[in-house]
């Protein structure tokens, strides 16, 4: 740290930096969601004279938002951003330029950017001003924030959060894979808003035609913040009368098929605004090869909310980045679906590739939430 740095004022304003960013997710695709605060202290105690978060679409990036914020006031001051500023010229200058013309003294930054495009150059040019530079400080929070840049940029793939909701015996729908409601009302608006923070949200054809979901978000005011909608469909099966047909135009639906698929139903849902994208030359879909082309598409995080056979998939590819697990209170019965087809959900909870995060209540229902274990944990 720098000297005479306050330790816990650098961590109360990067939570804020941290806070902010969380506003750009789901809108800022291809580009991660980072929050930056602009700080200065003339004497009497720090005072933040900017704020910034990536802005839909990934333009502006969240440093030129609070360096735009704060104005003249942003010279002598020190810049909270959660991500190394870029120093590479994309679609506008580098951000790094814009802090250094700021007069910016000192720059709080938790890790370098995996793009190997930045990959320390931004730091590099900042410090090469004269710019103090500290990293490293909540870098744990950063990387959790940043999980779906950081894989698409070192795995070549979005992050993959699961979604189930399971009945006290751990099922996840009724015999004949006929969908049941499991949780309430409180944990129904937890989605949505899971939803709303999602570049995409994939389900396999099976739920498409046994539920005829939407899977829009549909909080009040926030209809906008719907993902894009993936369904995986080798044969392309999709009815055009489904419910994600019929709002295609709306918001946006990809339907990841084979080059085996027939063309005429392709061309059908491509008609109806459906974008059609073939992935494999093979009579099925390749899971890694699926998530592969969403991120060269962009998607850097995607949130896979049915069904149970494409869940136990993604199981056991270790796929799983994240889970989340809302347990209801009722009971289905034997003859219901059990949440991974094929497998118990121990294969998920207690395998070892995901660690337990946080348990809270939401109404009357428990949500569990796992992350995946860095190899240090």
């Amino acid at each position: 740290m720098t000297a005479g740095a306050d330790t816990a004022a650098d961590a109360r304003f990067m939570a804020l930096a941290l806070a902010l960013g969380r506003r750009g997710l789901g809108t800022t695709w291809p580009n991660p969601a980072v929050g930056a605060v602009v700080v200065r202290d003339d004497g009497a105690g720090p005072v933040i004279v900017g704020r910034g978060w990536t802005q839909p679409g990934g333009r502006p990036h969240a440093e030129i938002e609070a360096l735009r914020r704060a104005g003249a006031r942003a010279r002598g001051a020190t810049l909270y951003v959660t991500l190394e500023p870029c120093a590479h010229h994309g679609r506008t200058p580098p951000c790094a330029d814009a802090i250094i013309a700021a007069g910016i003294i000192r720059v709080v930054s938790p890790m370098d950017d995996p793009n190997p495009l930045v990959a320390g150059q931004g730091h590099a040019r900042l410090r090469a001003a004269g710019i103090a530079v500290d990293t490293g400080l909540a870098m744990a929070e950063a990387r959790a924030a940043h999980a779906g840049h950081i894989h698409r940029m070192q795995d070549g793939r979005p992050h993959v959060l699961l979604k189930l909701a399971v009945s006290t015996d751990g099922k996840v729908g009724l015999a004949g894979r006929r969908p049941v409601a499991i949780t309430g009302e409180a944990a129904g608006r937890r989605v949505h808003l899971m939803r709303a923070q999602a570049d995409a949200i994939m389900i396999g054809v099976g739920t498409a035609l046994a539920d005829d979901p939407e899977l829009t978000c549909r909080l009040p005011g926030m209809r906008e913040r719907s993902p894009v909608r993936v369904v995986l469909d080798t044969h392309l099966r999709l009815p055009l009368a489904s419910r994600l047909v019929a709002t295609a135009r709306q918001a946006p639906l990809w339907v990841i098929t084979s080059e085996a698929a027939p063309h005429p139903a392709a061309e059908v849902l491509r008609g109806a605004g459906v974008e059609v994208v073939r992935v494999t030359a093979t009579n099925s879909l390749v899971l890694p090869e699926a998530l592969v082309v969403l991120a060269q598409r962009g998607i850097t995080a995607v949130m896979v909310e049915g069904g149970a056979i494409l869940s136990a998939a993604l199981v056991r590819a270790n796929l799983v980045d994240e889970a989340v697990i809302f347990h209801g209170t009722r009971s289905i019965g034997p003859d219901g679906v059990d949440a991974l087809e094929g497998l118990s959900l121990a294969a998920l909870t207690q395998a070892g590739m995901l660690a337990a995060r946080e348990v809270e209540m939401i109404g009357h229902d428990r949500v569990e939430t796992f992350f995946r274990r860095t190899p240090s944990a």
